[in-house]
């Protein structure tokens, strides 16, 4: 999913490693409550697919049964003696971790928007179509721009960065836009497999030990050409035509005073993320509120000089895509509830030798956290820890990362786009087009398949 961060999602991370042991909290699937919940669950994916159909904002139905679910539970422990103390603990971690998303989230939002305001994305606009590039070669530009970005950056903030790009380029073409939308998540998704903090379950496999931080490079070939795959067939319904532009009449725009120092701000301000979590052990989120901090008060010495108008980070604040938030508050307090109930540890059996065994299910886990969200799915893997070599859990580090691309809302960075490109990436608009990713992730399966069990590769 977060991701992730670092896709969705970091905070998920730490909600499944409570302090509760698992042999303390009751498997509840044959319940009820395990089925109430689960239908509940199936009912509100539903609404967000069918967003367009309803023409309800996907944050609603989300934000319903995350909730919902929650109180079921709590309301079913209640009812049956059993130990509220668990509830309250699960809750307690549920709290924490979305806060971690929330606020990673929230300021990265913030930047963009600040970047935006100071006509950062209008220059950048500017530049790349005064070059002449075609629609095709603008969505090549920012395709490549995101998978090399993302392995760095972490998935999230590069598709929110590269998103606001596209639409600055064009607002209406739908031709550029759900083909350019989806080129980028499934770009930013793969660039963040081959790298341990580029997406929260590559960073989840890696802090687990399943492998060391060279191992996850030998997932670039399965990333990279999975990817191109995808792209080049996306390209082929991409329009060859140059973007509206008259160079005698169109003045190119300026930045506003102190936008470079903002940008540079944004950098440190994700290089803070990255160290907070790798070195000094706090959250991500960490370092971005520290980022944020910077940001206030530089934006106070830009009020001071050139009047409160100038810059109003308060300004920036207020134009966040508010649904996006909400919609990773309901989802993953849905997926929260769905492992307090024990259906996500199921997962774990499919690894049975007898029933799928590791590479089948790991092939399989590309599609279920496309569903579920790929953290919750990897959590639930790292709990049960199947005995596998460390081609299986590459495997699974890749499928999971990559798979969310499949469906729009199936990572971080396909949620972040949807609130970027509101009303044109969809869920609808997305499915016209998954069986380019589908072929995209069969490519890159192929070829992790190629280069272990060919060419026999160890490391």
């Amino acid at each position: 999913m977060l991701k992730v961060i670092m896709t969705l999602l970091l905070g998920t991370l730490s909600l499944f490693a409570s302090s509760a042991s698992e042999s303390e909290i009751p498997n509840l699937t044959m319940t009820w409550v395990g089925f109430a919940t689960l239908i509940i669950f199936v009912i509100g994916y539903y609404f967000v697919a069918a967003e367009e159909k309803y023409a309800i904002d996907k944050a609603k139905p989300a934000l319903f049964i995350g909730t919902f679910m929650f109180i079921l539970v709590a309301i079913y422990y209640s009812l049956n003696g059993l130990d509220m103390n668990l509830v309250h603990t699960q809750a307690q971690h549920l709290i924490l971790e979305i806060a971690e998303i929330f606020f990673f989230l929230f300021v990265a939002m913030t930047y963009i928007e600040s970047l935006l305001h100071m006509g950062v994305f209008d220059r950048l606009k500017y530049n790349l179509i005064s070059k002449g590039y075609t629609y095709r070669k603008l969505f090549w530009v920012t395709g490549f721009l995101a998978f090399f970005i993302s392995p760095i950056a972490d998935n999230l903030t590069t598709a929110l960065i590269l998103s606001t790009v596209l639409i600055t380029i064009e607002k209406t073409r739908k031709d550029f836009l759900v083909p350019g939308a989806i080129n980028i998540v499934v770009a930013a998704n793969a660039g963040g497999a081959w790298s341990p903090f580029g997406d929260i379950t590559t960073l989840m496999a890696w802090t687990a030990g399943k492998g060391v931080f060279t191992d996850f490079l030998y997932l670039f070939p399965s990333a990279i050409i999975g990817y191109g795959v995808t792209a080049f067939l996306l390209s082929r319904f991409v329009p060859k035509v140059v973007p509206e532009f008259d160079a005698t009449k169109e003045k190119k725009p300026e930045m506003v005073e102190g936008a470079k120092v903002v940008m540079i701000l944004g950098i440190f301000t994700i290089f803070c993320a990255v160290m907070s979590h790798q070195v000094l052990h706090l959250p991500a989120m960490w370092g971005m509120m520290f980022g944020l901090a910077l940001l206030k008060v530089y934006s106070y010495g830009l009020s001071k000089k050139y009047g409160k108008e100038h810059f109003n980070i308060f300004h920036s604040m207020a134009k966040i895509e508010n649904n996006t938030l909400m919609f990773f508050f309901g989802i993953l307090a849905a997926v929260g509830a769905l492992y307090f109930v024990g259906w996500l540890a199921l997962a774990a059996i499919v690894y049975d030798p007898s029933v799928l065994g590791a590479t089948w299910a790991n092939i399989g886990v590309g599609f279920l956290s496309a569903i579920v969200d790929n953290v919750p799915v990897m959590s639930a893997i790292l709990k049960a820890n199947p005995e596998m070599g460390l081609d299986q859990w590459m495997l699974v580090t890749l499928t999971a990362g990559v798979g969310g691309s499949l469906i729009s809302f199936g990572s971080a960075a396909g949620v972040g786009v949807m609130g970027k490109l509101h009303g044109i990436y969809t869920f609808g608009s997305h499915m016209k087009f998954a069986w380019t990713v589908l072929i995209g992730y069969i490519v890159s399966v192929s070829i992790w398949y190629f280069q272990y069990h060919i060419l026999g590769i160890s490391h």
